[in-house]
Order: structure tokens, then sequence, then C-alpha cells
């Protein structure tokens, strides 16, 4: 079961609304309650209407239209994605990924779980734009919720002219086993590991097709563009990030793994408000476990938007946002999360097979008051090396949390290099590690 709060949490700031499932203020989020399970296909078609009749072509103007930048991370315009694939030899693949790998998000996991007529409407228009002939929904083996609602939901749906051949597959479920190239690369060699590639998918696949890889947030954003026109989504966003967004917020919150939609342009402190944080907390880890800490006192005023997240050197990455509560220690937190991460590489490149580890070493000394000034110097010289030498970017995505820790806690950091570990070393993780939180 999600995490709902109550209607009266929900309290957004003027031109922004806060959503969450059943909520009829939503786009992606509106119709049945939680505990009435997955939405049947006779509600969708009853709350919305059948899909539009609309050509490939017609379907890729409004996507290009509406400024749609995918939601799994890279925040890449879908529209330009199947450009590529389109002007690419050979016949086009789709993968919807739904494998949502970042242990604290849930929002992919709500979305397939509570909403997935919307997940295949949008899939099933992102393959006429491709004329791709058969689609792949691609999740985590250990995903029950989502793979029993979706599997359900393509009974629901059957074979209605036009539609391409469904296809489910399910995959490991380790941190970077859901990057693109990585389930790319599981369905056509059964590994799922990142693609030493200089080629972008939508150009050249594993298989030597051209492979479009979209997540189900995105996918679910195209069906909602398909039913409410391209102009009026755009405007359900703000200049630099175009329609609604998913937020799952983790941490010190109320419910951790609460999914919220947003829609106009809330601050972070807007979107924290609703999950029961009432003033600015010492700091926000934002974008996900390879994101960017951000002090607190700064977080609350800032958009949830690309261009006020750059500013400070942030990006929505996954859309998660996590609370780190005044008397925490973003050491400590952030040790723990780089010890998660450097376990979870692929294991096929230097850089996380002998880099990771001894940032992880260095960054667990740190928090224990351990090694002091050698600590820290070990844990900068590590991290200059690393960025730009991976298959993917998972390395560049720890040096990054942990460049944002030295800097944001820079008194924590100062406490810790002359060997005093803070009390709370070794208290329970604020965050989840493993499967995704309600995942199982």
């Amino acid at each position: 079961m999600t995490s709902v709060l109550a209607p009266e949490q929900l309290v957004p700031q003027a031109g922004s609304t806060l959503a969450q499932i059943g909520d009829p203020n939503g786009l992606l989020l509106a119709g049945p309650e939680p505990a009435d399970g997955p939405e049947s296909f006779a509600s969708y078609i009853d709350r919305l209407g059948p899909a539009p009749a609309m050509s490939g072509g017609e379907i890729f103007a409004a996507l290009r239209a509406s400024g749609l930048q995918g939601r799994g991370g890279g925040g890449f315009p879908l529209w330009r994605k199947l450009e590529t694939a389109l002007a690419s030899p050979g016949d086009p693949v789709l993968v919807v990924n739904c494998s949502e790998s970042e242990p604290a998000s849930r929002k992919d996991w709500t979305l397939c779980s509570y909403r997935p007529h919307t997940v295949l409407e949008g899939a099933a228009a992102i393959a006429g734009v491709l004329g791709a002939r058969e689609v792949v929904i691609h999740l985590h083996g250990r995903s029950d919720g989502p793979r029993a609602a979706l599997r359900n939901a393509l009974i629901e749906r059957g074979s209605p002219a036009g539609d391409p051949v469904w296809r489910m597959s399910y995959g490991p479920g380790g941190y970077v086993s859901g990057e693109a190239s990585a389930v790319a690369r599981y369905l056509h060699e059964g590994v799922a590991l990142p693609l030493f590639a200089s080629a972008p998918l939508a150009r050249r696949g594993p298989s030597g097709r051209p492979t479009v890889v979209s997540n189900a947030e995105t996918a679910a954003h195209v069906a909602s563009i398909l039913h409410v026109g391209a102009e009026r989504w755009r405007e359900a966003g703000s200049p630099s990030c175009p329609g609604p967004q998913l937020v799952t917020l983790s941490g010190a919150v109320a419910h951790p793994g609460t999914v919220v939609e947003v829609t106009g342009s809330a601050t972070i402190g807007t979107i924290l408000r609703c999950a029961g944080v009432e003033d600015p907390p010492h700091a926000v880890l934002m974008g996900g476990y390879a994101g960017t800490w951000i002090h607190g006192h700064m977080a609350w005023q800032t958009p949830m938007e690309p261009a006020s997240l750059s500013a400070l050197g942030a990006t929505r990455g996954c859309g998660l946002i996590g609370v780190l509560p005044h008397g925490a220690c973003g050491i400590a937190e952030s040790a723990l999360i780089v010890d998660y991460l450097a376990g979870e590489s692929a294991g096929q490149c230097g850089p996380c097979v002998l880099g990771l580890p001894v940032l992880a070493d260095g960054m667990r000394a740190l928090a224990r008051g351990r090694r002091g000034r050698r600590a820290l110097r070990h844990i900068r010289r590590t991290a200059a090396a690393l960025p730009g030498s991976g298959a993917c970017s998972h390395p560049d995505g720890v040096v990054r949390l942990v460049a944002s820790t030295l800097e944001v806690f820079q008194d924590d950091v100062a406490r810790h290099r002359k060997g005093s570990a803070c009390r709370t070393a070794h208290h329970r993780p604020l965050f989840p590690f493993g499967a995704p939180e309600g995942q199982s």
C-alpha cells in the first residue's frame, strides 16, 4: 500500500497544485483511491475516454510541442530521442523501463501499481511514432505489485487495432541494472550491465537496432498529453520544466515513500510541508542517491525545476527529495549511501571495482572520526580521479554525492577530521537500501 497524506496536508503555494494518488487535481494520479487497487480499464476509459485517434506523425508533433523531458533521471527531451531513432537504420525497439532502481523512489512503482493503463496507453502511442511492432515492459523481478497490475491491465486491454505486441521482462534488482543501456543489454544478451558505447541507444542499441528506452513516468505523461493536449499539459509545469512532475518524499518525513504530483512551480519547501516538514531541515538530498545535498534553508525557497536546481549544482534526477533533520549527521548518512553504491557497481570497470570501495572506506573512516586529515585527503584524491572514466555514470554520481557532502556539511567535516565521531555515526539509516520501498 502506498503512503497517503491527509488532504489538509496538501496546501500548495499560489500557482501550484499538489496531488496524490486518487486526487482529482492530478493529471497522472487522478482516479480511484489507493484502497481500490489498480485502476480497471473500464474505469480508465470512463474517466478519460478512448485514446485519441492520431497518426504517428501527429503524436510526434504533440510531444515536440509539449516539451516533455524524460523523467528517468537524464531529463532528455523524448521527441529528440524519437527523432534519432526514426533517422537511424533498422526496425526500432521500444522498452518501457519500470524497474526503478533507486531504493527510496516510488513514483514509477505507484504508476504501474495503480495507473497501469496510463503507462500502457503512453507506451502504445510512443510505439505508434516509432512504428515499433513490439513493446517490452521491463521490471525488476521482485516488483510483484507492478508486475501483477501490468499483466492484468494487458489482459483487460486486449488487442485493439494498431496495438503492438506486448512482452514482459523481469530483470535483476541491482542499482545499475536499471540504467538504460543495462536494460537494453539484458534484453539482448541476458546480462544487465551498462554498455561501453559512444553512440546513443536511440541510434544503435545492443541488438544493432535503434532502441528507445523510456521510463514509466515518461510513458504516462505521453498518454496525458494526448488526452489534455500539448498546450494544457505544458502549462501545468514551468518554463524550464514543462508539464507536471512526480516527486517521491523520503527520509525524515511523515510518511516516507509518499508520491506527490507537482503542478506549476512549487518550491521544495512547499512540497515538504505536505509531508509534515514545517521548517527548513538540516539538509535535503536532491535527485536520488547519486544526487546532491543542499542546505535546508536554501532548498526550502528553491523551485522544483531544472533551472533553479542547476543554480545550486543539483538536478531533479529521479524526482527524489530526501530530508535530513536537524541533529542528524550528513557525513554518517552519506557514508552509508556511498557504501551501498560501492557494493552496487556492475563490477566491470576499474573506477567502480577499485575506486568506489576506497572512497567508501574513506567515508566510513571519516564518519567514525578515524584517520582524520588522512581520511579526508584520501577521499578527495580518490574522488578527483573517478569522474568520466567508467562505462556508465555510476562513479560520477557517487563522486557528486561525496563532493556535495564535503561542501554542505563543512562543520561536521571539521569535527570528524579532528577525530570526533558524532553520536549518530552508528544510528539506523534514514534512507532505505536494497529493494525500493514497498517493492518486494
